[in-house]
């Protein structure tokens, strides 16, 4: 089996189990989860600062702004939502 072949078969079956575990989810856990994941996107945060001030060339510093653009687009979505989640959860005040 070539690398491509199983580069293709771990992509589609990745795919396969994500959609699986995606769906089964209940929808009460749906927004803590989601929060969660875009939090740890963080990490590809610092990845992409780090390709983008490589400098090894002209495209791959554009790529690396770009991937530092979505990368804090996620992050500070995934931020949102778990100020909104806890603010939601949160009670009033009490006497």
């Amino acid at each position: 089996m070539t690398l491509a072949v199983a580069e293709l078969y771990v992509f589609i079956l990745a795919g396969f189990v994500g959609y699986q575990v995606i769906t089964r989810v209940p929808p009460l856990l749906h927004t803590p989860l989601m929060s969660a994941t875009n939090m740890i996107s963080a990490i590809s945060l610092v990845g992409s600062i780090v390709v983008a001030g490589s400098d090894r060339g002209t495209l791959s510093t554009v790529l690396g702004t770009v991937a530092v653009t979505c990368a804090t687009i996620n992050f500070v979505g995934g931020y949102i939502i778990t100020d909104r989640m806890l603010k939601m959860f949160a009670g009033g005040k009490k006497s």
